[in-house]
């Protein structure tokens, strides 16, 4: 009886500590057992299919972030659906028979943070063709990747090689189990080491890679000058410092540029910093890094190429520094987590959709002293100073009286964008200037613009209503007003209203008389609408775009407490 005493507040603690710190829960598709203890979270078995990522963290009930540090045991043993996997950078464990026969698998990012795969992890994963195996990886399982029948090729990044199971790698060959005919790539200077460790050394190709430290670089002898460079062997993931200098064959290198192509499609990278001697990035150096979220650009760059950071969704802010002269063409586009953006005074060149697509883009600041570019009145745009063209625009910009055009994908896919005042200063519109604003459910073009661009207002989804004030219309691109439908292009169906006696004008200009409903009275565009008591005016601005302080006849445009916009006749 009293070794049941005993015993039994040992047992009760037992079963209070597996209810209290093991919990499953579901997030974002993914199955996970939770340690409130460790504030830790194991990724488990479910069923998985397509792409998927492994986040670094997970929040709970909005109580509590856990740390991935895990994938279990069977996790996504065969889920042949699954077709890639991105592995974020805190897990250290991946367990035993976690992907077994997961046929579908064709990708598998694994990140320098695990140090141990167990075993058959990956067995019978015949669509595998490489996989890369970080240097931060100290111990593999038996048949850890027995058994893929696609592999052709086997990265080790791993500096100093320990001894594996003679069956890691083995494959079934007809009748027969023989090992792998995939080729080894090792680090430089690193062949002998494997070449005399059980079992690497029964791989019968072991190839040197030029790489230093997990970068691959291409080096001028003549100016002592690194470049890095596209790597065709693995994707990079994790954290990536790029240093200032490298030594190479007796040699050092100062880097002073990321090639084209260097760091893309490379989705399990995290962070990037770049070392102060580097002075240009490539076009598409970092395209596609959707896990990219933190990029640290160093003092010296002066050029940052097109596309070159293009679609890296995970990024919700960059520094530019003051270093920087040229912007390419959509080095930004895409980059739909970003919210901020301020351009230093040294930056003398923006190309065509440099901040485009931008969907959560809410400030943007060029910092004063800039010669060739401003973002006056506190506009939330850039404006180049010498022609007064809006070239880049966001959710909250607002167009100030002086601005004469309206850039070449200025708001493109500005999905936030839900109202927008031309001013009556706009003689020109370019071309996708406010394409797939989807936010927009109406326009007014005011009588000083004399030209409008093919695709100017392409895919506006919601759109209702163009109240066009021009009074003597002019010929238009018939794609100017198109929207995506299903699968084809077809013309807007909004009404287009237009001023009193211009109807006819309009009905035998092209394209303009592709509008179904040409309604003749600018009035008959606004719709009575009941005040909400709630929502207050904030701004009021006549047709021609210029703030008023009180009502003026005619239609005012009214801005409101709660965001919304409302067009008020004046009589």
């Amino acid at each position: 009886m009293k070794k049941i005493k005993k015993l039994l507040p040992v047992l009760l603690m037992s079963i209070m500590s597996v209810s209290a710190f093991a919990e499953e829960a579901i997030i974002d598709g993914i199955k996970y057992s939770l340690n409130d203890e460790t504030s830790e979270a194991e990724v488990i078995k479910y069923k998985y299919s397509g792409d998927i990522t492994i986040p670094e963290s997970v929040d709970y009930n909005d109580k509590t972030t856990y740390s991935v540090t895990s994938i279990g045991n069977d996790a996504f043993s065969y889920c042949t659906d699954l077709t890639s996997v991105t592995i974020g950078n805190s897990v250290t464990n991946i367990g035993d028979y976690a992907f077994y026969d997961c046929s579908g698998l064709t990708s598998v990012t694994i990140p320098n943070s695990v140090t141990s795969i167990g075993r058959s992890a990956f067995s019978y994963c015949a669509g595998l063709t490489s996989v890369t195996i970080p240097n931060s990886v100290t111990s593999i399982g038996e048949r850890a990747f027995s058994y893929c029948a696609g592999l052709t090729s086997v990265i080790s990044l791993i500096e100093e090689p320990f001894e594996i199971n003679e069956y890691t790698f083995y494959n079934r060959v007809e009748d027969h189990d023989e090992f792998t005919t995939a080729t080894l790539y090792v680090p430089g200077g690193t062949k002998e080491k494997y070449e005399s460790t059980s079992a690497w050394n029964m791989f019968k190709d072991i190839v040197e890679l030029e790489l230093i430290d997990g970068i691959k670089y291409s080096f001028n002898k003549e100016t002592l000058e690194a470049e890095v460079v596209e790597n065709t062997y693995f994707q990079y993931s994790g954290d990536i410092t790029i240093p200032e200098k490298v030594n190479y064959k007796g040699n050092t290198y100062s880097v002073t540029s990321i090639g084209d192509n260097a760091f893309s499609g490379c989705s399990g990278l995290t962070s990037v910093t770049i070392g102060n001697s580097v002075t240009s990035i490539g076009e598409y150096a970092f395209l596609v890094c959707g896990g990219l979220t933190s990029v640290t650009i160093g003092n010296s760059v002066t050029s940052i190429g097109d596309n070159a950071f293009s679609r890296c969704s995970g990024l919700t802010m960059v520094t530019i520094p003051n270093s920087v002269t040229s912007i390419g063409e959509g080095a930004f586009y895409g980059c739909k987590g970003l919210t901020m953006v301020t351009i230093p005074n040294s930056v003398t060149s923006i190309d065509d959709g440099a901040f485009g697509d931008c969907s959560v883009l809410e400030s943007i600041i060029v910092e004063e002293g800039n010669t060739i570019y401003d973002s006056r009145e506190n506009c939330n745009a850039i404006i180049e100073t010498a022609t007064n063209t809006l070239i880049a625009g966001c959710k909250n910009t607002v167009i100030p009286n002086s601005v004469t055009s309206i850039g070449d994908f200025a708001f493109v896919y500005c999905t936030g964008l839900t109202s927008v005042t031309i001013p009556n200063s706009v003689t020109s519109i370019g071309r996708f200037a406010f394409s797939y604003c989807a936010g927009l459910t109406s326009v007014t073009i005011p009588n000083s613009v004399t030209s409008i661009g093919m695709y100017a207002f392409y895919g506006f989804t919601g759109l209702t209503s163009v109240i066009s004030l021009i009074e003597e219309p002019f010929e238009i691109n018939e794609n100017t007003f198109y929207n995506w439908v299903e699968d084809h292009d077809e013309f807007t169906t909004a009404t287009l209203y237009v001023p009193a006696g211009t109807k006819l004008k309009y009905e035998s200009t092209p394209a303009w008389n592709k509008f179904a409903n040409i309604v003749e009275g600018i009035e008959n565009a606004v719709k009575s609408v009941e005040t909400d008591a709630k929502a207050e005016e904030t701004e009021r601005y006549n047709v021609g775009g210029q703030r008023i302080s009180s009502p003026q006849k005619g239609l005012n445009i009214v801005k409101m407490s709660d965001g919304t916009t409302r067009k008020v006749v004046v009589k």
